[in-house]
């Protein structure tokens, strides 16, 4: 498999349940924020996602996030829903997802990524051993940069689809 095809395609986190997590042996999962915990730059978080995450908590299935973003964008929304966060993850360098796996107590085979975007995500997460997990962004950025990348990830997404046709 290309190390820019995820291992599973949802349209959202809140898709993936527990039995799933128990038939791969995943203990714990690492969360991108933008666009796949909530809108781009956003503080606030749906209900459902909210509900997710305690029932994952509650589950006793470890949480961390893990994002490019700056300590200022990340503390703020992580303190709001309870979470430990590594800020300026470098992924898809494995730095930030090593240092979560780390702080989870985990191994890596244990670990999941959830995020919406192949070129950190996807690669950063297939490139340290992990399981994973593609969303659908919340909303497309409108920036000339994030429309060629969404654009040259549909290539990827093709190959998911073709791999997993049922």
């Amino acid at each position: 498999m290309s190390l820019f095809t995820p291992n599973l395609m949802l349209n959202n986190v809140t898709d993936i349940d527990l039995d799933f997590l128990e038939s791969k042996g995943i203990k714990g999962i690492i969360l991108d924020v933008d666009n796949t915990l909530t809108m781009h730059n956003s503080q606030e978080v749906h209900k459902i996602v909210l509900e997710w995450l305690q029932k994952m908590k509650d589950n006793s299935i470890k949480l961390i996030i893990v994002s490019n973003n700056y300590e200022e964008r990340i503390k703020p929304f992580a303190d709001k829903i309870g979470l430990d966060y590594i800020s300026f993850g470098c992924k898809p360098l494995t730095k930030g997802m090593t240092q979560a796996v780390k702080k989870m107590g985990l191994k890596k085979e244990q670990v999941a990524i959830v995020g919406d975007q192949i070129y950190t995500d996807i690669l950063g997460g297939n490139l340290k051993g992990l399981y994973t997990i593609l969303v659908v962004p919340f909303e497309l950025e409108n920036t000339t940069f994030f429309k060629i990348k969404r654009r040259l990830e549909k290539l990827h997404i093709n190959k998911y689809n073709r791999i997993n046709r049922k």
